[in-house]
């Protein structure tokens, strides 16, 4: 772990985003402001700002981008070691879970846009493929959210008996498929629209209805009924 620091008062003013944030406020940093502040100290011939510009320049100045960072790509950064990759990568997390939390409020389903606001921040961004149920109840507020498989990189596998057994224990009337392409494609495949028909007819025989079926990546999101194909 690393033990440098200097102290603030011999700072350079560009490496003085604490003061700055203290006088100011915290929408008064930058980006690179910010990260500084993680970091703490930049290294004898590169001041904490210097170096946050560096690493933002890494990704295009993307904070999402900057997120997907490990602990050991962002080490590849002379000037960062073991402790400022770590608090780097927590604060990223942090930001992650924020956004995952802030939609909480969202919680009746309304548009195939709510579900991907609560969905994005979960499996948005995963680099494999993740199945996952928003169940639903009578007034179409969810009441769970769960993940019912996860796969690598090319696809995942869903039991269909699972679904309906937890939508059952959990008193759901109805639910919401969704999963994600890390590849970015919206298209489904046949396996997307096999699954969907599956579960619709399995749903429609237990009186639980299969509302839609939601393809979600980093951006965008594709919509089985929005699309017409549900």
């Amino acid at each position: 772990m690393e033990n440098n620091h200097f102290p603030i008062t011999n700072w350079s003013e560009d490496d003085k985003p604490r003061e700055k944030l203290m006088l100011k406020g915290k929408s008064a940093l930058s980006d690179t402001e910010l990260i500084a502040i993680l970091i703490g100290s930049g290294s004898r011939n590169e001041s904490a700002v210097d170096l946050s510009k560096r690493i933002l320049a890494s990704v295009s100045n993307n904070l999402n981008a900057l997120g997907k960072l490990s602990l050991s790509q962002l080490m590849q950064f002379k000037g960062i070691g073991e402790a400022k990759a770590i608090a780097i990568v927590a604060a990223m997390e942090l930001g992650r879970r924020r956004r995952a939390e802030e939609v909480v409020e969202l919680t009746k389903i309304t548009s195939s846009k709510i579900v991907f606001e609560i969905m994005q921040p979960i499996i948005g961004e995963l680099p494999h493929e993740e199945f996952w149920i928003l169940y639903l109840n009578n007034s179409n507020k969810v009441i769970s959210k769960t993940q019912i498989s996860i796969g690598g990189i090319t696809g995942t596998l869903v039991d269909a008996r699972l679904v309906f057994k937890m939508a059952l224990e959990k008193g759901a009337t109805a639910l919401i498929l969704c999963h994600n392409h890390p590849s970015g494609a919206l298209t489904p495949s046949d396996a997307d629209k096999q699954i969907t028909k599956k579960l619709k007819l399995a749903g429609d025989s237990l009186d639980v209805k299969v509302l839609d079926h939601l393809i979600v990546t980093e951006t965008k999101y594709y919509s089985f009924v929005d699309e017409g194909i549900f």
